[in-house]
């Protein structure tokens, strides 16, 4: 078992969790938000620091709440929801049709 501090930059926390393998950039993750409830968390992050002790380095990882996983965040626009992204875009471009 391997304990990687994990900073949560949903709620601006930072917890010890053990693992078996160090998750990847782009990962998913159920942790237990401050409630009490299981909530998923994407991985954004992943550093290694050299330990005060020996040739160790010590995993780090960056997490945020996956969009849409909190509640209300399905009728808010959730800025990193691909539906937002996909929004901005299309907004660039002209219409056709003429229309005045």
């Amino acid at each position: 078992m391997i304990e990687i501090e994990v900073q949560n930059e949903t709620h601006q926390t930072q917890d010890r969790v053990r693992f078996a393998a160090v998750p990847r950039i782009g990962e998913g993750l159920r942790l237990r938000e401050p409630d009490g409830m299981w909530a998923s968390y994407d991985v954004i992050d992943v550093w290694y620091q050299k330990a005060d002790y020996g040739d160790v380095w010590m995993p780090y990882l960056h997490v945020r709440l996956t969009p849409g996983e909190a509640v209300g965040t399905l009728d808010a626009a959730d800025p990193y929801s691909d539906d937002y992204a996909a929004h901005a875009f299309e907004a660039g471009f002209a219409t056709l049709g003429g229309g005045r």
